[in-house]
């Protein structure tokens, strides 16, 4: 993957990498999930990269993008792609985000389609109900006290089914060290952010296309919750990865690309 670019934002710098298809080629956007970085993104880079040039971001607070202080809110998360791609002069692109990231990507394809030809939102939610609010409270209070280092186990047992753990002890203990690298304040800012998720009655708004993934196993976004947004978003579909969890591009990644690549014109 490419060296960073860092991008001022105005009090803090963001960490973006551009790589892929040579120029003139269409964009398309990464944005990564909470606790991760652009190095989620690595097996899609090559497939992805055969079409498209690629943005591919850290979120802030992420890997090598600085935490401004929080609490954070969508308008933000979204207001840093737009940032990015204003200074990569990016008109339109396609967007891919994962959990954090598949909600920036609602968020942005409500509020601001002109700048978006298709949105593949993978393993997300579009709402926040009581007992997901709870959860965030439970962990940022686990982290006050003990750290990253007190949920970083939860956290990669509901990234990857026990087949990829098994089979894949080096990829799990580079996912430990990307978590662990995550700024505390930058976790806790977007987790905020979560727990004020309301995107669930916009999504009739949606006017671009958009395609919905979700790993089977995933127990952070569930299927039935993801289906119900598809259903509720005009034109869109629902594809679930098989044998995967809250990563399954992956955990899962043939199956991934498989269920992707006819939305993104990939072979």
């Amino acid at each position: 993957m490419s060296e960073p670019v860092i991008v001022d934002r105005g009090g803090f710098r963001l960490a973006a990498r551009v790589c892929g298809a040579s120029e003139g080629a269409p964009w398309i956007v990464l944005s990564n999930s909470l606790g991760a970085s652009t190095l989620m993104w690595e097996p899609q880079m090559e497939w992805l990269g055969r079409r498209y040039r690629i943005l591919a971001y850290d979120t802030r607070g992420h890997g090598a993008s600085e935490a401004p202080p929080g609490p954070y809110s969508f308008a933000d998360l979204t207001g840093d792609v737009l940032a990015l791609m204003d200074h990569f002069r990016i008109d339109r692109a396609a967007l891919m985000g994962l959990s954090l990231g598949g909600m920036t990507a609602l968020g942005l394809a409500i509020h601001h389609p002109r700048r978006f030809e298709r949105v593949v939102c993978c393993d997300a939610r579009a709402d926040g109900p009581e007992p997901f609010v709870r959860s965030w409270d439970e962990r940022l209070a686990a982290i006050a006290a003990g750290g990253l280092d007190a949920i970083v186990d939860g956290t990669l047992e509901r990234w990857f089914v026990a087949r990829y753990h098994k089979a894949n002890p080096e990829q799990i203990a580079r996912f430990r060290a990307m978590f662990l690298a995550t700024s505390p304040v930058g976790f806790a800012g977007c987790a905020e952010a979560l727990k004020r998720l309301d995107y669930l009655k916009d999504l009739p708004r949606i006017r671009i296309p958009v395609l919905y993934v979700v790993g089977e196993k995933d127990q952070g976004a569930p299927p039935e919750a993801m289906r119900a947004m598809a259903a509720a978003t005009p034109g869109a579909h629902l594809v679930q990865i098989p044998d995967a969890a809250h990563l399954p591009n992956v955990d899962n990644s043939f199956a991934f690309h498989a269920a992707v690549a006819p939305f993104l014109g990939l072979s």
